[in-house]
């Protein structure tokens, strides 16, 4: 049996568990805590160092998380997914799925499931996440399952295909560079995909089933009623409609969208047809029946304005005061785009003041009355000067237009981005970096914007995990945690003896680093099956496995924490989810691992 660990590393492994029992209870926010965890280093190996380290060190190591480049990586590619985002560019992939998703829900779920899995076997695992996470959270806000529902599920999706191959993570590779430096044979790309392939499809059913149901529903409600505004959808040349009747469409429509006076004659270019609906039913109509609610010629000439200046075009909504000239007129007769430049989308009124015929003009269109709400689409100078003249009340929830002009470039930018780490020509923190500069000079994701895309959340608990798996490192905890466990194992069965390594590595990956389990945990694992005259790749694969073993902390891979601000995720919902995961894998991988080799 090993000695008494030093004090240093007594320290290390009760921060660490004070961490981790604090983000389970959830009493304090994660950041509070993070912060909390980082003083603790800082103030603790100030006045009692490291042997052979000053105390400026110690804070060094303590804030060294803040520069970190897994930090930094995070960062980037969460600018990067922004970027897809702002321009819309996964839109048409969010369509695709969003119609597979309408068949069924859990269909929808098992389809991006094994989508996510076969992807990530052959990329890495976090340019795939960074792949499909915003197609998930625009799925969500599209009417499929809340992200919080999914994203947990498809993270792990993406993990457990991650460690079928040699290349699916960098960590495998670590995990092979360092057990060929010990004297094992080279491992081919595919060498242990087979045992990972028959423990999905044991997990498979957890993740599709189980996972969702543990997961709360964190999409944030509006109160009350979306409102509903009223237009005229103007049918372009080219609509699908021309020439047919209204109810071919009406499958393909959202249900929020109403018609009012149907025709019932083929329609023509050109036709406005009277319609109600929430701002995205209105979107989505446009888009499916190639048309517009608003003149074409104001349109096209704020886009070209948008295109000139540089500027993002906005939409709003602005509630008509009892001063505006706006009131008794209608849209037609009120003079908005030729004199601001902007085009008013819609009108709302609450259902209970309509009705009466002296609020239509003869051609049927709705005249504008005091608290009326209307739906502008503009460059926010010309928007200002319209609530401004016309005594208008800007209100909350202005929107920006994707930059779909940008689209084909911010998608070209992350395939290069992706493809340049996936086949190891750049290190993913390179290629990161250099997608998010790429999308700052091509304007696919402004300067001014980036706030909207990082999460602060995230930010200050990745560097406190990397001070943490710094500090265990460092004071020794990790190698006294694996001479314990070498001590023990000599009196387990072959299985018991996988399932302890595994379950050793999976710990320090989930509360240190891949990185540090990889480089602990290989030697170790090594050291064992010559001591207990075991074969050394069994066990060696058992250390490959647990470091992939990363779902029961959002500190323990990088593609957790990128999840965690979109899902709106708590630590607690990690360790629900991902413990009972843990478990399942661990049992399946060492029972697998124990009838391949025979042991």
């Amino acid at each position: 049996m090993p000695g008494v660990p030093s004090y240093h590393a007594m320290a290390a492994m009760v921060v660490t568990m004070a961490m981790f029992i604090a983000f389970a209870r959830g009493r304090l926010s994660t950041e509070i805590i993070s912060l909390l965890t980082i003083a603790v280093i800082a103030v603790g190996l100030y006045f009692f160092p490291l042997p052979g380290a000053q105390p400026t060190e110690g804070l060094q190591l303590a804030f060294s998380g803040f520069g970190h480049y897994a930090l930094i990586t995070i960062c980037a590619l969460m600018i990067m997914g922004r970027g897809l985002v702002v321009t819309g560019a996964l839109e048409p992939a969010a369509r695709f799925l969003e119609q597979v998703w309408k068949v069924n829900l859990q269909l929808g779920l098992l389809v991006s499931l094994l989508i996510a899995f076969g992807l990530s076997m052959v990329v890495n695992d976090t340019p795939v996440l960074v792949l499909l996470l915003p197609i998930f959270v625009q799925l969500a806000a599209r009417g499929a399952m809340p992200a919080s529902k999914t994203l947990i599920p498809l993270n792990a999706a993406v993990l457990i295909g991650g460690m079928a191959t040699t290349i699916g993570t960098s960590t495998n590779l670590l995990v092979v560079s360092i057990a060929r430096d010990l004297g094992m044979p080279k491992m081919s790309v595919f060498h242990f995909t087979p045992i990972v392939l028959c423990a999905a499809i044991v997990a498979l059913p957890y993740l599709w089933l189980v996972m969702p149901r543990l997961l709360g529903d964190n999409t944030v409600t509006t109160v009350g009623e979306k409102r509903r505004f009223h237009t005229r959808l103007r049918l372009g040349p080219d609509s699908m409609l021309t020439g047919k009747e209204l109810v071919a469409a009406l499958p393909r429509l959202p249900s929020e969208l109403e018609f009012h006076d149907r025709p019932t004659r083929p329609l023509l270019p050109e036709d406005r047809l009277r319609v109600s609906g929430t701002h995205e039913a209105l979107e989505e109509a446009m888009r499916s029946l190639r048309s517009e609610i608003a003149p074409a010629w104001v349109v096209d000439s704020i886009r070209r304005k948008s295109s000139d200046k540089g500027q993002d075009i906005t939409v709003v909504e602005m509630a008509v005061t009892a001063d505006s000239r706006l009131i008794n007129r209608t849209l037609p007769t009120s003079g908005i785009a030729d004199l601001y430049g902007v085009a008013v989308l819609g009108i709302h009124r609450p259902q209970t003041l309509l009705g009466e015929k002296d609020q239509y003009s003869d051609g049927g269109d709705l005249r504008i009355a005091e608290g009326d709400v209307l739906l502008v689409m503009g460059l926010d100078t010309e928007l200002q000067d319209f609530a401004r003249t016309d005594s208008l009340l800007i209100l909350d929830g202005a929107r920006e237009l994707p930059r779909r002009s940008k689209a084909l470039l911010a998608l070209g930018i992350m395939f290069g981005t992706v493809g340049l780490a996936s086949i190891g020509f750049l290190p993913i923190a390179i290629s990161a970096l250099a997608g998010a500069i790429l999308m700052f000079v091509t304007g696919c994701v402004k300067f001014d914007r980036v706030g909207r895309a990082l999460s602060a959340k995230v930010i200050v608990l990745v560097a406190a995990s990397i001070a943490v798996g710094r500090i265990v490192l460092e004071s020794g905890a990790a190698e006294w945690l694996g001479m314990a466990l070498a001590a023990v194992l000599q009196f387990l069965p072959p299985a018991a003896i996988l399932a302890a390594i595994m379950l050793f590595v999976t710990v320090l990956t989930n509360f240190a680093s891949n990185a540090t389990a990889a480089t602990v945990g290989t030697p170790i694992a090594f050291s064992i099956a010559d001591k207990l005259g075991l074969p050394s790749e069994p066990l060696i694969l058992a250390v490959l496995f647990g470091c992939n073993l990363c779902y029961a902390t959002p500190i323990a891979y990088q593609t957790n924490m990128l999840i965690m601000a979109e899902g709106s995720y708590q630590f607690r919902d990690y360790i629900r989810t991902g413990v009972p995961l843990v478990l399942l894998m661990v049992t399946t991988l060492s029972i697998l691992l124990v009838i391949t080799y025979g042991m």
